[in-house]
């Protein structure tokens, strides 16, 4: 251990506080640790400040990760934080520029004096070991910071937070749990451009080796795999569209055509004990609706006969014979109403560890609520506080996540209803957050609502005339779907035309000569 300094009247001062902060919290129900001393290193602070000043390019060691509050004592941390700001500035720090900063600022007896200082760098074993100290001090601010959570935690639980109930309790300590383990991380994920350019061959060799030559992972539409290269690790993407326009349709549609994707992996691999696996986390459906309408897409059984039960022998075969094939897609569905961040988070980290995560859907973003515990002025930054953890899931378990979006109403005040980035709502932390955003458009749905009305023409003739050119634009658009790709960080926007059968809610690749059919 390194010899602790002592000045005049800090340690002392330490510890009255220490006595006194066990003394009042003795009634808590963490006794037994209110009866111990936090972790700290006062030893390998002092060693650090006096490495630091003796040769500041020690400080490049630590800078990425070390903050002043991660010292135990404030009087060290206040000492760091003045190193870090004139290093920053370009300054020295040593004991002669800090002494006087202390002493014009009028603080220099808080900070110990000019003898402390001066016995700093005497404290310091040696400028190499500073990375080292650095990690020491930040580790025993974590466990600190552990140790308060944990007493929140067993506070909440007596009640100190009437509000949460226990689900909510869990909750807010996941949360927690979460932003202590992404801030200040001391791990260094710099990578050499060798290595980088290493990953990318080898995404472009398995890219030229499999079928299709996508780089990702497919969709199961040809045309949008064209134009996206499949769905890439890490990407949050945008499905948006007013409602009728088939954003559920076309979303489970890419979780089917993912989920055989890894099937087919699966069987060329067997060995891949953990191929990866699909979730749905479905706000607005519940798990049998969505199930009916996926058994209604798949069988080409139309839902409302389904729930009406106006389905013969031959329907009820086929539905026998798709459950066969879609028991065994590696497809889960959460229908966890108006779930968390936090607590979707916490499933998809569970996913992922025990059998394998390749995509994430979630219908849809607006019914998200931010973790328990967290408060906002408005349902813009609720969005956006949602939007960034999305992102940060996706590239925390290098998944792709696609998340589908509402529409403003400022669509329907156009007369071109293709909806724009600007459409989107509480569109500013959406668009940025997101690596694609795509919009799912039928001119159909627009066109059948202006039908011409006889009562609205002076004779049958101009009635006519008008029906004949209606029916005409209406044969045009027929089972025609538009997905407008209006950003992609990875490759061009641009248009993709799609097969749509309103019937069955199911959306395909267009193919004229086929009339849509796969």
């Amino acid at each position: 251990m390194f010899p602790v300094i002592h000045r005049p009247g800090a340690i002392g001062r330490r510890v009255v506080q220490a006595y006194d902060q066990t003394v009042n919290t003795i009634e808590s129900p963490l006794l037994g640790l209110s009866q111990r001393l936090p972790p700290s290193n006062l030893a390998a602070e002092q060693a650090l400040l006096g490495a630091l000043m003796a040769n500041n390019k020690a400080y490049e060691r630590v800078s990425d990760y070390l903050a002043p509050e991660h010292f135990a004592d404030p009087i060290n941390g206040r000492i760091y934080q003045a190193i870090q700001r004139r290093i920053d500035a370009g300054q020295i720090a040593d004991p002669i520029t800090l002494r006087a900063e202390f002493e014009h600022a009028g603080v220099l007896d808080e900070v110990g004096g000019t003898a402390y200082l001066a016995q700093l760098v005497s404290a310091m074993v040696g400028i190499i070991n500073a990375g080292d100290y650095g990690r020491v001090i930040y580790d025993c601010a974590v466990r600190r910071e552990l140790i308060d959570i944990g007493e929140t935690v067993v506070n909440n639980a007596f009640g100190a937070e009437p509000e949460l109930d226990g689900t909510a309790q869990i909750g807010a300590a996941e949360q927690q749990l979460y932003d202590l383990a992404t801030k200040g991380r001391s791990d260094d994920r710099m990578v050499s451009f060798e290595r980088a350019l290493t990953e990318a061959i080898t995404i472009a060799e398995s890219a030229f080796k499999r079928v299709g030559h996508i780089s990702g992972l497919s969709t199961g539409l040809r045309d949008l795999d064209t134009k996206t290269g499949g769905l890439h690790k890490s990407d949050l993407l945008i499905l948006a569209g007013r409602p009728g326009m088939g954003k559920t349709a076309l979303a489970t549609k890419i979780a089917f055509g993912a989920a055989r994707a890894i099937m087919a992996e699966k069987r060329a691999n067997p060995a891949n004990k953990k191929p990866g696996s699909v979730v749905i986390f479905s706000l607005e459906m519940s798990s049998p609706q969505l199930a009916t309408r996926l058994l209604s897409e798949e069988s080409r059984v139309s839902s409302e006969r389904i729930r009406k039960g106006e389905i013969n022998q031959r329907d009820f075969d086929k539905f026998v014979d798709v459950a066969r094939e879609l028991q065994t897609l590696p497809l889960l569905i959460d229908d966890t109403p108006a779930i968390t961040m936090s607590a979707l988070r916490a499933r998809c980290r569970r996913l992922a560890r025990t059998q394998g995560l390749s995509l994430v859907v979630i219908d849809y973003l607006q019914l998200m609520r931010p973790s328990p515990g967290t408060r906002t002025e408005s349902r813009v930054l609720e969005i956006s506080m949602i939007t960034q953890g999305l992102k940060a899931l996706a590239k925390e378990l290098e998944v792709p996540v696609l998340a589908l979006s509402q529409l403003s109403r400022a669509v329907e005040s156009r007369e071109d209803k293709r909806p724009q980035l600007s459409d989107l709502r509480e569109s500013g932390s959406i668009e940025q957050d997101a690596d694609a955003v795509m919009f799912v458009y039928r001119d159909e749905y627009y066109l059948q609502q202006r039908a011409p009305k006889q009562m609205a023409f002076d004779n049958e003739e101009k009635f006519q005339a008008a029906l004949d050119k209606w029916q005409r634009d209406m044969e045009e658009v027929h089972n025609k779907a538009e997905l407008l790709l209006e950003k992609q960080r990875h490759g061009p926007t641009g248009k993709i035309d799609l097969f749509f059968e309103g019937e069955f809610t199911r959306f395909a690749d267009l193919d004229t000569v086929h009339g849509g059919d796969d």
